[in-house]
């Protein structure tokens, strides 16, 4: 993972936000394990399933993030491989004693090599966005199916466990 000068993976933005919806998350498992739930046959399984949901949007939150930070790597070295290729091109340009029609030639081919790389890239970037979302999207869904699951069983159980 990338750093910024000077500081520590730990010390980042975004693990100094995780770490404020951990602790969050933890008061809040607290408070709810504190209240008194009569109507409520399995409140154990119930947190269970409430920190498994936390932890599954931790961690799409952190596939998220991944993906936003290889989107944003991968456009600045788009953007640098940009500029060295815009270097080239204004040499290229430049060479003296060519003829106005193999300047505009030259001058066509390079606009047309530009948008090619420039589509190129476009996809690449929304393909690296669709796949980190996706992954994000299947862990949710996954545990969206999971907690109806469990919504059924416990509701199962509490109607076998009345008289």
């Amino acid at each position: 993972m990338a750093t910024h000068a000077g500081k520590s993976a730990s010390d980042t933005p975004f693990s100094d936000t995780m770490r404020q919806a951990k602790d969050a998350a933890e008061d809040y498992t607290r408070m709810f394990a504190e209240m008194k739930w009569h109507a409520v046959p399995d409140k154990e399984g119930l947190l269970a399933a409430h920190r498994r949901n936390m932890e599954t949007f931790s961690a799409a939150n952190r596939i998220a993030l991944e993906g936003a930070q290889a989107v944003a790597a991968r456009h600045m070295e788009i953007m640098q491989q940009t500029m060295a290729e815009l270097t080239e091109t204004m040499h290229a340009l430049a060479t003296p004693g060519e003829t106005p029609q193999a300047r505009t030639a030259k001058q066509a081919e390079l606009i047309k090599r530009t948008y090619e790389r420039a589509v190129a890239n476009t996809r690449e970037i929304s393909e690296l966005i669709q796949r980190a979302n996706g992954e994000a999207l299947e862990l949710l869904n996954k545990r969206f199916t999971e907690a109806m699951d469990e919504v059924k069983a416990l509701v199962e159980k509490a109607t076998t466990q009345k008289p």
